[in-house]
């Protein structure tokens, strides 16, 4: 079989089945972690990669999400649990070596993880998704505006409904609307996020990360702890053109993360690894084998 091929396991991990995408072989593990409304899916572009760099790379449909097991209760989704997945999965790999990376949602579970990892990580890659302590400095009135969204998730049933209807029209719009180059989602490519969503209670579980973060009080929890200074070397990679979250809530990572590279990716939009795959993993195999990572080019006009 081609290490380069992506191909399906089952991986026992923190008492749950999750269903993982992997590609590569051996003792060095690059754990790729999704966002909302994703999937492993979603970095279907960098695992061939990181085989090539020489990574086992596993990308796992998050609890509640695709092929993976999905417990009904919000409370099974609190952030705690969500990191004791990831030490699950980086136990059950047997790796020596681990390089975690995330995206959106992920990036809030890797955050958290790296903050106080149950496990050592070698090195850490976020995507469009703020340091809490970064986002804490930074967030104001615009910021309030533009994670409404947050709010409407905390309502029963209503947003599980909008996002299923007809289909599930609204989780193809989250991409198809936001993408700047929306010629990197087509119809088939939506149809992998709509089919997903519309799997019983899958957009229940999604949607019970938000409400286990608000109602929960998951962000309450993590907002009274001290924010340890991240050791990790970390890559940061954004899409500017995020309406959900803005380019501002990164100025502050420095203070929170001691070997920090950041890079932005201008004419990009939240969906940055999928949007720019070419962009985004030239920077990751730079940053991984130790090179300079170039600047995003400019915005073609």
């Amino acid at each position: 079989m081609d290490d380069q091929e992506i191909r399906y396991q089952d991986v026992r991990a923190n008492g749950l089945r999750f269903n993982v995408a992997s590609c590569g072989a051996g003792d060095r593990l690059a754990l790729c972690l999704h966002g909302f409304p994703e999937l492993s899916y979603s970095w279907r572009a960098q695992l061939p990669l990181l085989a090539r760099l020489g990574y086992r790379a596993w990308a796992p449909d998050l609890r509640g999400y695709g092929g993976s097991d999905r417990p009904r209760s919000y409370h099974d989704y609190a952030l705690e649990l969500l990191v004791e997945d990831v030490a699950g999965l980086i136990e059950a790999s047997g790796a020596r070596e681990v390089v975690l990376m995330a995206h959106d949602w992920g990036a809030v579970v890797a955050w958290a993880y790296a903050m106080r990892p149950p496990r050592p990580i070698d090195r850490l890659v976020i995507m469009n998704v703020p340091h809490p302590g970064a986002a804490r400095k930074a967030a104001g009135l615009r910021q309030l505006r533009r994670s409404w969204y947050i709010l409407f998730f905390q309502i029963p049933w209503l947003p599980e409904w909008v996002l299923t209807r007809n289909g599930a029209q609204a989780v193809g719009r989250a991409f198809s609307e936001i993408a700047i180059d929306k010629s990197r989602f087509p119809p088939d490519v939506l149809d992998v996020y709509r089919q997903a969503a519309l799997q019983p209670g899958a957009a229940k579980a999604m949607v019970d990360y938000y409400r286990a973060l608000l109602r929960g009080g998951g962000a309450r929890r993590q907002g009274a702890r001290p924010y340890p200074l991240i050791e990790t070397p970390t890559l940061v990679v954004w899409g500017e053109e995020d309406p959900a979250l803005g380019i501002e809530l990164t100025r502050a990572t420095g203070d929170f993360v001691k070997d920090l590279t950041l890079r932005t990716l201008p004419g990009v939009s939240h969906w940055v690894q999928q949007e720019a795959p070419e962009t985004v993993n030239a920077m990751l195999e730079a940053w991984l084998t130790g090179q300079p990572v170039l600047e995003a080019p400019p915005a073609r006009p």
